[in-house]
């Protein structure tokens, strides 16, 4: 049976990963979580301790910490893997309702910071990530390196419908997205297929505005209502992981989608 390594499982999107793939017995799921103690304890206490769930410790950010947990994972399924899913991220939080002009001109130096950090964990620690775990995965059978973007990512989307909002972490996210593409380069030939698959608008909680903030996001709202006239709002977490993972089974290098970036209607359809 397949063997999975998710990054980000302790809540959100990569805690439904966890949940959904160790419901079948028969995988072997492995998550990496920053602090492993409190990750653990969900596991027994909601989880019931599925003897199939791992929980290993790393900071995606530092590479030997990476490095250590391949090590890990490699011990625990016989040197292969067939998934690796790379959930962990940032969000967007202090660009989500500003645009980048009007944040860098307030405060340069907090966008330096800011674009550091975002770069660092959303793309870099993913380059590392990948690095790290692809002699496994080129041993594994299935061969599939995943990670959650984002339609923020897309430049004709946030060209053609002036989608000012979210700027640092939608670079971020285009950034990943050619990553996908040159790891797709290098790999294909081995049978490796990257993608990069949006979830959809999630709800994790990032929704809880004040009216304020509201005044700020509506404008967003009614350009994705725009773009897709039926869009009924964020769809829970365990709605996303069901449609990213019919993505990912659908996919293959046979077929021609290593490194492609799609929707979770396996598209380019957004929302």
């Amino acid at each position: 049976m397949p063997s999975y390594v998710i990054t980000g499982v302790s809540r959100g999107l990569g805690w439904e990963f966890l949940k959904r793939l160790s419901s079948d017995s028969g995988n072997t799921v492995i998550g990496i979580v920053r602090d492993k103690a409190p990750t653990t304890k969900r596991v027994e206490e909601e989880l019931d301790g599925r003897a199939n769930i791992t929980i290993l410790e790393a900071d995606v950010t530092r590479y030997e910490s990476l490095k250590r947990a391949a090590a890990e994972a490699a011990a625990i399924n016989g040197g292969s893997l067939d998934y690796l899913i790379a959930n962990a991220g940032l969000n967007m939080s202090w660009d989500g309702l500003d645009p980048i002009g009007d944040l860098s001109a307030a405060e340069p130096e907090k966008m330096t910071d800011y674009f550091g950090a975002m770069m660092n964990t959303n793309v870099l620690a993913n380059i590392n990530l990948y690095a790290s775990f692809m002699p496994l995965v080129l041993e594994g059978k299935d061969k599939k390196v995943v990670h959650l973007t984002s339609a923020l990512g897309d430049v004709d989307f946030a060209r053609d419908y002036n989608l000012t909002l979210g700027s640092v972490y939608a670079a971020s996210k285009a950034a990943m997205n050619m990553v996908t593409a040159k790891f797709a380069a290098q790999y294909r030939g081995d049978g490796v297929l990257f993608l990069g698959v949006c979830p959809g608008v999630v709800d994790t909680g990032q929704f809880n505005l004040s009216p304020e903030e509201m005044a700020k996001f509506a404008p967003m709202l009614q350009k994705w209502q725009s773009y897709a006239p039926d869009f009924k709002g964020p769809v829970s977490p365990d709605v996303a992981v069901t449609d990213v993972l019919v993505v990912v089974e659908k996919c293959s290098v046979d077929k021609g989608d290593s490194g492609a970036i799609l929707s979770h209607f396996g598209n380019k359809q957004w929302l």
